[in-house]
Protein backbone atom coordinates (compact mmCIF):
# COMPACT_ATOMS: atom_id res chain seq x y z
CA UNK A 1 0.00 0.00 0.00
CA UNK A 2 1.40 3.16 -0.96
CA UNK A 3 1.31 5.94 1.66
CA UNK A 4 1.46 9.33 0.94
CA UNK A 5 4.17 10.47 3.51
CA UNK A 6 6.27 7.88 2.97
CA UNK A 7 9.96 7.28 0.90
CA UNK A 8 10.03 4.81 -2.23
CA UNK A 9 12.90 2.89 -3.11
CA UNK A 10 16.19 4.14 -3.47
CA UNK A 11 18.41 4.82 -5.94
CA UNK A 12 21.48 5.08 -6.11
CA UNK A 13 22.89 7.72 -8.61
CA UNK A 14 26.73 8.16 -9.44
CA UNK A 15 28.01 12.11 -9.53
CA UNK A 16 31.23 12.40 -9.84
CA UNK A 17 32.40 9.55 -8.21
CA UNK A 18 29.84 10.34 -5.47
CA UNK A 19 26.68 8.12 -4.65
CA UNK A 20 24.09 9.92 -4.07
CA UNK A 21 21.14 8.05 -2.11
CA UNK A 22 18.04 9.49 -3.55
CA UNK A 23 14.64 9.18 -2.92
CA UNK A 24 10.98 10.85 -2.70
CA UNK A 25 8.79 12.35 0.29
CA UNK A 26 5.48 13.77 -0.44
CA UNK A 27 3.44 16.20 1.69
CA UNK A 28 0.01 17.11 2.58
CA UNK A 29 -1.40 18.38 -0.77
CA UNK A 30 0.41 15.15 -2.65
CA UNK A 31 3.42 17.51 -4.30
CA UNK A 32 6.43 15.43 -4.54
CA UNK A 33 10.01 15.85 -3.88
CA UNK A 34 13.26 14.33 -4.49
CA UNK A 35 15.33 13.98 -1.53
CA UNK A 36 19.17 13.31 -1.36
CA UNK A 37 21.03 12.40 1.62
CA UNK A 38 24.17 14.28 2.27
CA UNK A 39 26.53 13.32 5.62
CA UNK A 40 24.28 12.67 9.19
CA UNK A 41 20.65 14.61 7.04
CA UNK A 42 18.15 13.89 4.57
CA UNK A 43 17.42 17.05 2.60
CA UNK A 44 14.98 17.70 0.12
CA UNK A 45 16.33 18.34 -3.21
CA UNK A 46 13.84 20.90 -4.49
CA UNK A 47 12.23 23.69 -2.47
CA UNK A 48 9.17 23.38 -0.93
CA UNK A 49 5.91 24.54 -2.86
CA UNK A 50 2.95 23.64 0.20
CA UNK A 51 0.01 25.33 0.18
CA UNK A 52 -1.28 23.75 3.49
CA UNK A 53 0.22 23.56 6.66
CA UNK A 54 0.81 19.81 8.00
CA UNK A 55 -2.35 19.70 10.47
CA UNK A 56 -4.69 20.59 7.22
CA UNK A 57 -5.07 24.67 7.31
CA UNK A 58 -4.98 26.22 4.59
CA UNK A 59 -1.66 28.78 4.55
CA UNK A 60 -2.85 32.65 3.54
CA UNK A 61 -1.62 33.56 -0.05
CA UNK A 62 -1.19 36.83 0.23
CA UNK A 63 -0.40 38.74 -2.97
CA UNK A 64 -0.98 42.31 -2.67
CA UNK A 65 2.28 44.49 -1.98
CA UNK A 66 1.46 46.58 1.29
CA UNK A 67 -0.38 43.35 3.09
CA UNK A 68 2.71 41.77 2.87
CA UNK A 69 4.96 44.13 4.11
CA UNK A 70 2.56 44.65 7.08
CA UNK A 71 2.32 41.05 7.96
CA UNK A 72 2.87 39.55 11.49
CA UNK A 73 1.54 35.82 11.18
CA UNK A 74 2.72 33.17 8.26
CA UNK A 75 2.12 33.57 4.72
CA UNK A 76 3.22 31.95 1.18
CA UNK A 77 3.25 33.97 -2.37
CA UNK A 78 4.58 32.46 -5.42
CA UNK A 79 7.48 34.36 -7.29
CA UNK A 80 5.46 37.38 -8.75
CA UNK A 81 2.23 35.97 -7.31
CA UNK A 82 2.75 34.07 -10.66
CA UNK A 83 1.73 30.44 -9.68
CA UNK A 84 3.49 29.05 -13.32
CA UNK A 85 6.78 29.26 -10.94
CA UNK A 86 5.80 26.68 -8.35
CA UNK A 87 6.63 24.02 -9.98
CA UNK A 88 10.48 24.95 -10.98
CA UNK A 89 11.40 27.10 -7.80
CA UNK A 90 8.36 26.33 -4.93
CA UNK A 91 7.05 28.85 -2.97
CA UNK A 92 8.20 31.83 -1.27
CA UNK A 93 7.69 31.84 2.97
CA UNK A 94 8.07 34.19 5.32
CA UNK A 95 9.22 33.05 8.86
CA UNK A 96 6.34 33.83 10.44
CA UNK A 97 4.85 30.55 8.41
CA UNK A 98 8.50 28.86 9.36
CA UNK A 99 7.61 29.84 13.21
CA UNK A 100 4.43 27.55 13.41
CA UNK A 101 6.91 23.92 12.66
CA UNK A 102 3.92 23.19 10.22
CA UNK A 103 5.11 23.81 7.25
CA UNK A 104 7.21 20.20 6.55
CA UNK A 105 5.59 17.00 5.77
CA UNK A 106 5.46 14.46 9.35
CA UNK A 107 8.86 13.57 10.39
CA UNK A 108 10.69 16.33 8.49
CA UNK A 109 11.35 20.18 9.66
CA UNK A 110 13.03 23.54 9.08
CA UNK A 111 16.71 23.74 9.03
CA UNK A 112 18.77 25.07 12.16
CA UNK A 113 21.52 27.34 11.51
CA UNK A 114 23.99 24.65 12.97
CA UNK A 115 22.05 22.48 10.28
CA UNK A 116 23.39 25.30 7.67
CA UNK A 117 26.71 25.19 8.75
CA UNK A 118 27.05 21.67 8.94
CA UNK A 119 25.79 21.09 5.44
CA UNK A 120 28.56 23.51 4.42
CA UNK A 121 31.65 22.35 5.82
CA UNK A 122 30.68 19.29 4.23
CA UNK A 123 30.29 20.20 0.87
CA UNK A 124 33.13 22.93 1.06
CA UNK A 125 36.68 21.91 -0.08
CA UNK A 126 38.45 24.03 1.56
CA UNK A 127 36.59 24.44 5.59
CA UNK A 128 35.34 21.71 7.12
CA UNK A 129 32.56 20.86 9.03
CA UNK A 130 33.14 22.62 12.69
CA UNK A 131 35.35 25.35 11.42
CA UNK A 132 35.00 28.49 12.57
CA UNK A 133 34.21 30.54 9.05
CA UNK A 134 30.99 29.23 9.29
CA UNK A 135 29.88 31.31 12.04
CA UNK A 136 30.53 34.27 10.40
CA UNK A 137 28.14 36.94 8.48
CA UNK A 138 28.25 37.93 5.33
CA UNK A 139 30.12 35.52 2.54
CA UNK A 140 31.60 32.65 3.87
CA UNK A 141 33.28 29.27 2.51
CA UNK A 142 35.21 28.54 -0.38
CA UNK A 143 33.10 26.93 -2.89
CA UNK A 144 29.61 25.77 -1.15
CA UNK A 145 27.32 27.21 -3.01
CA UNK A 146 29.25 25.75 -6.29
CA UNK A 147 28.90 22.94 -5.13
CA UNK A 148 24.99 23.14 -3.90
CA UNK A 149 23.93 25.14 -7.13
CA UNK A 150 21.87 23.16 -9.64
CA UNK A 151 23.61 22.70 -12.94
CA UNK A 152 21.27 24.92 -15.11
CA UNK A 153 18.55 27.94 -14.39
CA UNK A 154 21.08 29.97 -12.66
CA UNK A 155 21.80 33.09 -15.14
CA UNK A 156 24.73 34.68 -16.82
CA UNK A 157 26.94 31.21 -16.31
CA UNK A 158 26.18 31.15 -12.94
CA UNK A 159 25.21 27.68 -13.10
CA UNK A 160 26.75 24.82 -10.32
CA UNK A 161 28.27 21.75 -10.29
CA UNK A 162 25.78 19.85 -8.08
CA UNK A 163 28.54 18.01 -6.92
CA UNK A 164 25.29 16.29 -4.06
CA UNK A 165 22.46 16.73 -5.51
CA UNK A 166 21.01 19.26 -3.88
CA UNK A 167 19.89 21.68 -7.06
CA UNK A 168 19.66 24.37 -5.20
CA UNK A 169 17.47 27.21 -7.71
CA UNK A 170 17.61 30.69 -7.62
CA UNK A 171 13.91 31.32 -6.62
CA UNK A 172 14.25 34.89 -5.86
CA UNK A 173 12.91 36.96 -2.88
CA UNK A 174 10.21 39.10 -1.86
CA UNK A 175 10.53 41.74 0.25
CA UNK A 176 9.33 42.35 3.62
CA UNK A 177 9.71 45.88 3.15
CA UNK A 178 7.72 47.07 0.10
CA UNK A 179 6.21 43.57 -1.08
CA UNK A 180 8.11 43.29 -4.55
CA UNK A 181 10.12 40.92 -5.43
CA UNK A 182 13.16 40.53 -6.97
CA UNK A 183 16.52 38.54 -8.46
CA UNK A 184 14.46 35.54 -9.54
CA UNK A 185 17.42 33.78 -11.49
CA UNK A 186 20.07 35.83 -9.82
CA UNK A 187 20.00 34.58 -5.88
CA UNK A 188 18.46 32.00 -4.03
CA UNK A 189 17.08 32.38 -0.72
CA UNK A 190 16.44 29.99 2.35
CA UNK A 191 15.05 30.40 5.82
CA UNK A 192 16.85 28.59 8.99
CA UNK A 193 14.15 28.25 12.05
CA UNK A 194 16.60 30.14 14.15
CA UNK A 195 15.80 33.79 15.27
CA UNK A 196 18.42 36.69 15.73
CA UNK A 197 16.50 39.14 18.02
CA UNK A 198 12.45 39.84 18.01
CA UNK A 199 12.37 40.87 14.20
CA UNK A 200 15.36 38.92 12.30
CA UNK A 201 16.17 35.54 11.62
CA UNK A 202 18.75 33.52 10.05
CA UNK A 203 19.13 32.67 6.42
CA UNK A 204 21.22 31.47 3.52
CA UNK A 205 22.18 33.04 0.08
CA UNK A 206 23.47 31.59 -2.60
CA UNK A 207 24.58 33.91 -5.50
CA UNK A 208 24.54 33.06 -9.44
CA UNK A 209 28.23 34.95 -9.74
CA UNK A 210 30.27 33.80 -6.69
CA UNK A 211 30.79 30.30 -5.47
CA UNK A 212 30.95 30.35 -1.57
CA UNK A 213 27.42 30.99 0.27
CA UNK A 214 26.10 33.86 2.03
CA UNK A 215 24.52 33.23 5.43
CA UNK A 216 22.82 36.63 7.07
CA UNK A 217 19.89 37.60 8.83
CA UNK A 218 16.93 39.30 7.94
CA UNK A 219 13.39 40.49 8.78
CA UNK A 220 11.04 37.80 9.30
CA UNK A 221 8.84 39.03 6.88
CA UNK A 222 10.91 38.42 3.58
CA UNK A 223 9.72 35.74 1.42
CA UNK A 224 12.69 33.30 1.16
CA UNK A 225 12.40 29.75 -0.29
CA UNK A 226 12.41 26.57 2.57
CA UNK A 227 14.20 23.32 2.37
CA UNK A 228 12.87 20.57 5.01
CA UNK A 229 15.40 18.13 6.39
CA UNK A 230 15.42 14.83 8.36
CA UNK A 231 17.92 13.14 10.47
CA UNK A 232 19.84 10.66 8.29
Amino acid sequence: MLLVLSFFLFSLISVEGQNLQQDTISDIEGNVYKTVKIGRYEWMAENLRTTTYNEGTKIPNITEYSAWANLSNGAYCWYNNDESNAEEFGALYNWYAVNTGKLCPDGWRIPTDEDWKYLEGYVDTHFEVGDTVWDNLGSQGYDAGRRLKAKEKWKLGGNGTDDFGFSALPGGERSGRDGNFFILGGNGFWWSNTEDGQANAIFRCIIYALPDISRNSHDKKFGFSVRCIRDN
